[in-house]
């Protein structure tokens, strides 16, 4: 059965982003990660052969930013996700070994989970993402940490300040690196796939800097609810407040992760993945721009495919 010719038949009609070329999408799926002529050409894939590897190039890789820009004198701004995770203790090993401090460092969390009016968790709830950042990042560094004022959070009032803040650091000579994971409907942040329907050009929707009370795609609920709520769909927020192209974009530097295996053979993230590398940018796949960037983006060998049928 060809899924692609009965989708129209299903219930699914109305569950992929209007803008999808669904079919486009099944061919990247067989691509693996050979290089596009629209690629940066510092732009990288980095295949890791387990979460172990991965967790460790993906730590260095941020803390090896951080002492870069501590050697040249230089201020540091990044845009940090909550997701991919394990890379967080690995930077604190490798800065604290080497005996980094990050007093030049600024952060910026891409998102956080809100109700519709943009409220978000307590600083002290465990599923909110600054209470995330604190334990796995900022407190883990010790005397090395962040100053307390210059690490920022997406909250209602917060957010909108992210593009003066970040573009002060950038007047003053600040390096603005982005570290994200990908999302199941080829989100960053939550900037998710059917905010373009509400633009009538790229250019528009890259100027776009944030978003107070994100309305989140079926996928992406899904998606959490697998990797960060045990299978709850019930618990998941169907709202974030989110940072857009127009901060993530303007990055000097990008560091991403897709580790979306799931052991058995089963993964969530290989579509994304190989999405990413082969759409071409498209504001209707928001990662799709990733590849246009200098970088690296680790990933898991299995994300890479073959993408096959199998029972498991």
């Amino acid at each position: 059965m060809d899924f692609l010719s009965t989708v129209k038949d299903s219930l699914l009609e109305n569950y992929f982003p209007k803008g999808w070329d669904l079919k486009k999408i099944d061919a990247c799926c067989e691509k693996g990660v050979a290089r596009e002529d629209f690629w940066h050409k510092d732009f990288n894939p980095v295949e890791c052969d387990n979460i172990n590897d991965f967790d460790t190039y993906m730590g260095h890789e941020i803390a090896l930013q951080i002492k870069n820009a501590k050697d040249a004198g230089q201020k540091l701004a990044m845009i940090l996700p909550v997701g991919p995770m394990g890379m967080y203790k690995w930077a604190v090993y490798f800065l604290t070994q080497w005996k980094v401090d990050c007093k030049h460092v600024y952060t910026f969390n891409m998102d956080e989970w809100s109700d519709s009016e943009g409220n978000t968790l307590a600083s002290d709830n465990s599923a909110s993402f600054e209470y995330s950042m604190k334990q796995a990042f900022f407190d883990k560094l010790g005397e090395y940490t962040i100053p307390e004022n210059q690490r920022n959070f997406a909250t209602k009032d917060n957010l909108p300040t992210y593009p003066e803040k970040i573009a002060a650091l950038k007047a003053e000579g600040a390096k603005l690196v982005l570290v994200f994971g990908i999302g199941r409907a080829c989100h960053i942040a939550f900037w998710e796939p059917h905010f373009a329907e509400e633009f009538s050009s790229v250019e528009e929707w890259k100027q776009q800097n944030y978003r107070i009370a994100a309305k989140l795609h079926p996928l992406t609920v899904e998606q959490n609810a697998i990797t960060s709520f045990k299978s709850r769909t019930t618990l998941v927020p169907c709202r974030a407040n989110t940072v857009g192209p127009g901060l993530m974009f303007q990055a000097d530097y990008i560091i991403g992760g897709c580790d979306g295996t799931l052991g058995r053979g089963m993964g969530w993230q290989g579509m994304s993945f190989l999405t990413t590398l082969h759409y071409g940018p498209d504001m209707n796949i928001t990662s799709s721009f990733i590849p246009t960037m200098p970088g690296k983006l680790f990933y898991l060998k299995d994300l890479a495919g073959p993408l096959t049928a199998e029972c498991n």
